[in-house]
């Protein structure tokens, strides 16, 4: 998820943020522009609601605008829908005039006024890492749905009060004014924006070093698991990524975890993160959360300064669109299973076992057949970052599915054709040294495919898998490493429904459809209720056994509700042909694909 701003800010920008608590930052000076103040309160959090204040030097006619999205999270949030009360003021308290542009922009009319203070509320209603949210436990701001900012006046720097409660600390990635221990400095709209503060009761555990810089876990309700060992891996998850790039551009690190919940968006030097530590207690938990935990950290060089070029300076009005989605997502959710292997914390079997999970979240979606990736893109702000959900025939796909696959035929297709001298790693270097770090800027489309074939070669086809729905060719690739899959379409040993379902509020409900699967045929879509099957109440049980017991081509009387409508419907049980995309090993690679195989996978027990 994605962020970084203008050309001549990487390094003074590094510096800025750091993730401190109150008691323990280093305050900055605030001499540069005058600033606008802001003063953030939560009287009541019970209500779930900010009181936000703002004050700045007044300019006769003036817009503020609240942001409609947030950099890392690609669809439109429209913040503004949260604001209430909003209200103009003289330095005397006299109410001035003002009105609604459009949905997410008031105008102000200071007239001859020389300052004018603004206030409003904010209303919270979930819990979820792109958005604000505030109740007895804990407060958790994400600026741009609570700052608003005057029209024309990104570059602006801001300063923040905060008016804690319940002696909670401060988490975020901004600096504290000097002898100020709750109000913070930004030096421009773009950092505020990218920096989250959690403000809650706060635990912290041991930091790590790595090439001397401390890297901290930090956040509320942590958990109970081994915090020694956790912060022991996550060592390790950040030398293996840092590895891959060999730079790292900034003083301090921080994971913020806001709670239990779903999501991360990564910053320049921190990343914010749902988490919920019992994961960490079952071997398969803990490698989601490692994998997560990867993922967001190698953002910060992926997506936030290896980045497209429309991804910054942001315009947060009217979104940000780009075509190059999966590279800065899809390649991240690819490296984040590289990075747990080279740390050693994975098995090979176990990272070609996430690449084939990927493989079917992408290859079981009939939006295949209908949406390029780069379309995926594009769209993701209509769409949404994991595709469409809500259609009845779903025609979209996720870039965070088939842009991993792609990103790992283009690793081995690089490794194929240099002899194995080089690998996705160094496109990305190039990327990250040549653009990020020289040119001060994002790459283009045509850049990034004139990078990858100076290391490839023709990469037509590859690129073909980007903006066409052609089918992959993964026996091709992945032979380079000596590895078979299995994509031969084979009869399944149970007959076939296309009905996903389960219980709520004591009724099977119809969770997903397969397309133009028998359940689809009969009519049954998501949410209908199922009463009964050949006259015996309905239930997964019951489902289960006719599909393992009955002949294909057997018809069921199904009964089914929809709102207030019942529907009586025939579905005809079917044979399944389905692929498997299991990978294995070939018998006798030959040296090269033992050579490829063992580079990529950094294995030494297969030499």
């Amino acid at each position: 998820m994605v962020q970084i701003t203008r050309n001549c800010k990487l390094k003074t920008l590094i510096l800025v943020c750091c993730v401190f608590f109150s008691q323990l930052v280093h305050g900055v000076k605030v001499n540069e522009n005058t600033p606008v103040k802001y003063v953030v309160s939560m009287n009541n959090p019970e209500k779930k609601t900010f009181q936000v204040q703002m004050s700045l030097p007044a300019n006769g006619l003036m817009e503020f605008i609240m942001s409609t999205w947030h950099p890392g999270y690609y669809q439109k949030l429209d913040y503004s829908k949260n604001v209430e009360n909003f209200q103009v003021k003289d330095k005397n308290g006299k109410a001035l005039p003002w009105s609604k542009k459009d949905a997410d922009t008031w105008m102000v009319d200071a007239g001859i006024e020389k300052e004018i203070f603004i206030s409003y509320d904010v209303k919270t209603n979930r819990s979820f890492v792109a958005e604000s949210f505030l109740d007895n436990t804990r407060a958790y701001i994400i600026g741009g749905s609570l700052f608003m900012y005057p029209g024309g006046q990104i570059s602006r720097p801001s300063t923040i009060e905060l008016n804690v409660i319940n002696n909670w600390k401060i988490a975020t990635g901004l600096d504290f004014v000097d002898g100020k221990k709750n109000v913070l400095y930004s030096p421009d709209y773009d950092i505020l924006f990218d920096s989250p503060i959690l403000i809650t009761d706060i635990e912290e555990l041991t930091p790590v070093v790595v090439q001397g810089v401390p890297h901290r876990f930090l956040g509320y309700k942590l958990g109970d698991f081994d915090k020694a060992q956790f912060m022991t891996d996550i060592k390790k998850i950040v030398e293996s990524a840092v590895a891959l790039i060999g730079d790292i551009p900034f003083k301090h690190y921080s994971f913020i975890a806001i709670g239990p919940g779903a999501g991360g968006i990564e910053h320049l030097n921190n990343t914010t993160i749902s988490f919920n530590g019992s994961g960490l207690n079952s071997h398969e938990g803990k490698l989601r959360l490692y994998n997560f935990i990867a993922h967001e950290y190698y953002h910060h060089y992926n997506a936030k300064r290896i980045r497209p070029v429309e991804l910054g300076p942001f315009d947060y009005k009217n979104t940000s669109k780009t075509r190059m989605l999966w590279v800065a997502e899809g390649f991240t959710s690819y490296f984040e299973n590289l990075i747990l292997r080279r740390a050693n914390l994975t098995t090979p079997e176990e990272m070609l076992g996430f690449m084939r999970s990927k493989m079917l979240a992408y290859e079981t979606k009939p939006g295949r057949l209908y949406q390029s990736l780069v379309q995926a893109s594009y769209n993701t702000w209509a769409d949404g970052p994991f595709g469409r959900t809500e259609d009845e025939v779903n025609k979209t796909i996720s870039f965070y599915d088939k842009g991993p696959v792609v990103g790992m035929l283009m690793d081995l297709h690089i490794r194929k054709v240099t002899g194995n001298k080089k690998s996705l790693d160094d496109l990305m270097r190039v990327l990250y040294y040549d653009y990020n770090i020289a040119k001060g800027r994002g790459y283009s489309e045509k850049e990034f495919r004139m990078e990858a074939e100076k290391l490839g070669g023709d990469m037509s086809e590859l690129f073909d898998y980007t903006t066409t729905t052609k089918e992959l060719d993964y026996q091709k690739y992945l032979g380079y490493a000596g590895l078979l899959i299995d994509t031969e379409y084979k009869v399944l040993p149970y007959r076939y429904t296309g009905l996903n379902t389960r219980i709520l509020n004591a009724n099977l409900s119809v969770t997903n459809v397969d397309y133009e699967s028998p359940a689809w045929n009969a009519g049954i879509r998501a949410r209908d209720i199922l009463v009964s099957i050949n006259g015996k109440p309905a239930s997964q049980t019951e489902l289960d056994n006719m599909a393992k017991t009955l002949p294909a081509g057997t018809i069921l009387d199904v009964v089914y509700k929809r709102g207030d409508k019942t529907v009586d419907t025939k579905l005809t049980l079917s044979e399944k042909k389905d692929r498997t995309f299991q990978i294995t090993r070939k018998a006798n690679p030959t040296a090269e694909e033992n050579k490829i195989y063992n580079s990529w996978l950094r294995n030494k027990h297969h030499d």
